[in-house]
């Protein structure tokens, strides 16, 4: 029996060919417009290596910033026109403004419109090539998984809600005595005997995803197949380990009390030379932040006396690093009095938020006073946002492992904030619960980076809180 593996790309291979072919397609379209009309301003050649390598890195950048390398929107043809045309623009105007990286402004106007014309036309057709065929079924990974009944459903929809190229063909069931086959995302369940080396082997399969989180889990029958799948030369691998490399989230749920061999801490949260770096930029950006603070006071001032009237900055007790209570500051949001009735957690839509709160929210504005508690070493520009000492006494009663995000201090922005948007139930705060302990397990300069740079979308779109 032959292994026959379906061609697919992984989450990191599809970024990775994104970017190259964007500066692939890019490149070529503003050599062709060299060639076949007077367009000189940028030449695609060896002696003009400093304009390539600038260009190159302001639409890795800015395509970034506009989620060019979002999978999510790589496979929808509305949100590709979207964020092409913004990073296509921005991209333009960065490098025709930046004489001191790039040539001077062209004296005939004509090149300008060429070059923007270029960058765009060379990342639509690239990205509708993409959309049309690497997105397409015959490049998607098509996996089995092998877990419990009870859990099968749960488990298969977190995998492929997050990743929209991998597919969970069937579920074999730990007890050998069914099998289910997920069709047309329906279920159709068949009482038929385990078989599934024959299944894998017949089904293009590329990987077999294990999830038993408890002893004695697996049949002997079930655990003799794997091993010959694994001797054809298949990738079995645990589902907590496929979760977080498709989600980028720490599947918390499924640990069972042996929570530290799933765990390890990042070495970054002891890395004396990471965190003194890291506070040098904290002391940096948080004078920066706290002087855009100033210029912003009058406005907001003249938009609460309008809309509501009330103090223009409010505290409040939140819990720390090591569990140590702060107070965090900021602008007021909600109306004078919001909570005398007792702490409430703030929903979308909540009447409690004044007109020029729910401006600030979005925008995140209301945040600027917390650089001064960044100043003071309270908190951090990236970590877990800080909750107050009620909610953080609810959800550790319910919801494992929840204090382990004081082990580092909260942030101003996290992993959470940039990539769930809001949460206002026990579901929606174990979600984020999961992004903040991804964070705490994978922290580094690089991750650090990400999270900047999605912080820029989370504004530009108007995603905030």
């Amino acid at each position: 029996m032959t292994n026959r593996q379906k061609m697919h790309f992984e989450v990191s291979e599809r970024k990775i060919l994104l970017r190259l072919f964007d500066l692939v397609f890019v490149f070529g379209a503003l050599h062709l417009l060299g060639l076949f009309f007077h367009f000189d301003y940028f030449i695609v050649s060896a002696t003009q290596k400093t304009n390539i390598v600038v260009l190159s890195m302001y639409l890795m950048l800015l395509g970034t910033v506009f989620e060019m390398y979002n999978l999510q929107v790589a496979t929808n043809q509305y949100q590709i026109v979207k964020s092409t045309l913004l990073t296509a623009t921005t991209t333009a105007i960065f490098y025709l403004l930046t004489p001191i990286f790039t040539p001077l402004l062209p004296s005939n106007r004509i090149q300008i419109i060429y070059f923007f014309l270029g960058v765009l036309l060379g990342l639509l057709l690239w990205r509708l090539i993409y959309q049309r065929l690497f997105a397409s079924q015959r490049f998607e990974k098509r996996a089995v998984l092998v877990c419990d009944s009870l859990e099968c459903d749960g488990l298969v929809l977190a995998l492929e809600e997050s990743n929209p190229h991998y597919n969970v063909a069937a579920v074999f069931l730990l007890d050998g005595t069914r099998k289910v086959d997920y069709v047309s995302k329906s279920l159709k369940e068949q009482d038929t005997q385990l078989d599934l080396v024959r299944y894998v082997h017949t089904n293009s399969i590329s990987e077999i995803v294990v999830a038993s989180n408890h002893k004695g889990g697996i049949t002997s029958g079930l655990y003799h197949q794997i091993l010959i799948l694994l001797e054809y030369g298949f990738n079995i691998r645990e589902y907590t380990q496929v979760y977080e490399s498709n989600t980028y989230r720490i599947p918390i749920q499924h640990f069972d009390t042996d929570f530290y061999r799933y765990f390890p801490f990042s070495r970054s949260n002891r890395n004396r030379l990471y965190l003194y770096l890291v506070r040098i930029f904290e002391v940096v950006f948080s004078l920066i932040g706290m002087a855009f603070g100033l210029v912003l006071v009058p406005f907001i001032l003249l938009g609460n006396l309008i809309t509501s009237r009330g103090p223009l900055f409010y505290t409040q007790t939140r819990v720390g690093r090591h569990g140590i209570p702060f107070e965090i500051h900021k602008f007021r949001t909600m109306r004078v009095n919001a909570e005398k009735d007792g702490a409430v957690m703030s929903t979308i839509g909540d009447s409690r938020i004044t007109p020029m709160g729910k401006i600030m929210r979005k925008t995140r504005i209301d945040e600027f006073p917390q650089f001064i508690n960044i100043l003071k070493g309270e908190m951090g520009f990236i970590g877990p946002r800080p909750e107050r000492p009620h909610f953080v006494a609810e959800l550790a009663a319910v919801m494992p492992f929840y204090e382990t995000r004081h082990v580092i201090k909260p942030g101003l922005t996290g992993w959470a904030q940039v990539n769930y948007s809001y949460g206002e139930t026990l579901e929606d705060s174990l979600i984020k619960l999961q992004y903040d302990l991804y964070y705490i397990k994978h922290r580094s300069i690089f991750l650090d980076f990400n999270i900047v740079i999605k912080t820029f979308s989370t504004v530009l779109f108007y995603r905030g809180q």
